[in-house]
């Protein structure tokens, strides 16, 4: 793949990502949580998406999406290991909000969710933008 392909591959994976987070807004504006939950950890999944397309890398399961992204970019000092706790935090929420049918996430919850997942895109924004 040439880099004005990856480059663009990588422009549509974040464009995925910020809908992601718009979506995620608009859901908890309606008083649904746990699909802004949900979201909220698909806008960071799609902005790790878009960093790993310079890589030519794209994988199924999203562990593996996870793991390529932090073993490439936060154990390497590319990005903060703040990001990682993010991950993890939103990957747990979004599992349990989508399989434990008596999951419960309070709106200050969501709302902090989302000020994560602003926070992360910012910060992949900020190095798409040196590529």
């Amino acid at each position: 793949m040439h880099e004005n392909e990856k480059k663009a591959l990588s422009n549509a994976r974040f464009e995925h990502a910020k809908e992601c987070l718009d979506a995620a807004q608009n859901l908890l504006d309606s008083y649904n949580y746990k699909s802004a939950a949900n979201r909220s950890y698909y806008a960071i999944f799609h902005a790790m998406r878009a960093v790993l397309a310079f890589d030519g890398i794209d994988m199924k399961h999203h562990s593996g999406i996870i793991s390529e992204f932090r073993r490439l970019y936060i154990k390497t000092g590319i990005f903060d290991a703040k990001l990682s706790q993010i991950i993890s935090i939103l990957f747990d929420i979004r599992t349990e909000s989508d399989y434990d049918d008596f999951f419960i996430i309070s709106k200050q919850e969501v709302e902090e969710q989302i000020e994560n997942a602003k926070y992360f895109l910012k910060e992949i924004e900020r190095f798409l933008f040196t590529k």
